[in-house]
């Protein structure tokens, strides 16, 4: 498996923090949550401005839907999002993947085998690999 590490990026809290920070302490506009956890949920609730908008993109890996984390009202925030639909892009996409003009390959920091499939989602579980090509 080769692998290239992508930037640190804190996690959390500590992750909130940097990112109050970065915003004097407002928080973001717009925040895009596509990891599909619970603590990626919580830290984009926590990086949110009031009035802002998290947009969740694919099918979250948790059962209950975690709106207000522990409120029946988020500060004025939306949450949008939903399952990304793929399939009306491939046939548009695919053929500019193939002939060049595409280059994918920049959002894969691993490449692997079907062999390495696991240790590429560990790759992703430590931030060493922000997403990994299978080559089968």
């Amino acid at each position: 498996m080769s692998s290239a590490r992508p930037p640190s990026c804190p996690r959390g809290e500590e992750g909130i923090e940097a990112v109050r920070e970065l915003t004097g302490g407002h928080g973001a506009h717009v925040v895009l949550e596509a990891v599909g956890t619970m603590p990626a949920y919580r830290q984009a609730l926590g990086v949110v401005r009031p009035g802002g908008v998290i947009s969740r993109v694919g099918v979250p890996q948790y059962e209950e839907a975690p709106i207000g984390m522990g409120s029946l009202f988020l500060p004025n925030v939306r949450l949008a999002g939903g399952p990304a639909p793929v399939r009306a892009y491939i046939d548009e996409l695919m053929p500019d993947i193939l002939n060049g003009a595409i280059e994918p390959g920049k959002v894969f920091g691993t490449t692997t085998g079907l062999d390495g499939v696991p240790d590429g989602y560990e790759a992703m579980d430590q931030r060493k690999s922000l997403k990994v090509l299978i080559k089968p």
